[in-house]
């Protein structure tokens, strides 16, 4: 199993006498190789949950691991070092560095990890990681030069460019039109099928759903089965 989550319940205090509990006790498991949508009303805790199974939001309760690693027993750099290696992550809003080209936000994680600059080695891989993802003309645009799609494409590359175990998706066609939408998911699909690639997307997209080889609806922080 490649991640799986146990029993998660997440709960915030909206003030010193209430509490909104978003998750109740959600249980699920991710094998390698599955591409798995997670559907479901606005509220119903997909963005919530897919954040803590990255290791990015603590839950009030319950178990994540990753493989054998219990990913909240560890310290937050261990957790941190953790993360950048295995977890990709797309967001609905790209999140790229305006100031930077295409092809450094794509090797970003590469030049963090290594704790260098840019150089010709991490520069190649990027460029590899453009060209797979039709790219390469646009390697020194910086976002504000590229359309919604392209600074998407741009995103999964940063995502990809560590070769994560997992990539997880909160609505990445959530700020684009059909037409672009419909080539993120293609590009996603091409992904899990020809690479392989473990993903989970949150998505209200029906075309993300219709692709997906696993359907997990939630509603009221709760999975349905």
């Amino acid at each position: 199993m490649l991640l799986e989550a146990t029993d998660i319940r997440k709960v915030y205090k909206t003030s010193a006498k209430t509490e909104l509990e978003v998750l109740k006790g959600v249980s699920l498991a991710v094998e390698e190789g599955e591409l798995v949508a997670m559907v479901g009303p606005s509220g119903a805790g997909k963005s919530t949950l897919l954040h803590i199974m990255g290791g990015l939001d603590r839950p009030t309760d319950g178990k994540v691991y990753w493989g054998k690693e219990d990913v909240y027993q560890l310290r937050d750099s261990a957790r941190s070092r953790l993360i950048n290696r295995r977890v990709g992550f797309v967001f609905q809003f790209y999140h790229l560095l305006p100031e930077l080209s295409a092809l450094e936000n794509v090797i970003l994680p590469l030049m963090i990890r290594s704790g260098s600059a840019k150089n010709s080695r991490l520069e190649f891989k990027g460029m590899q990681m453009l060209e797979q993802l039709g790219l390469t003309g646009r390697a020194d645009h910086k976002p504000g030069q590229l359309s919604g799609g392209e600074q998407q494409r741009v995103a999964i590359g940063r995502a990809l460019i560590s070769d994560p175990k997992i990539l997880l998706c909160d609505e990445p066609t959530g700020n684009l039109d059909t037409r672009t939408g419909e080539q993120i998911v293609a590009l996603l699909k091409e992904l899990n099928r020809k690479y392989k690639q473990t993903i989970v997307v949150v998505t209200h997209s029906e075309r993300i759903a219709a692709v997906a080889g696993r359907v997990m609806f939630m509603e009221d922080g709760r999975l349905k089965v």
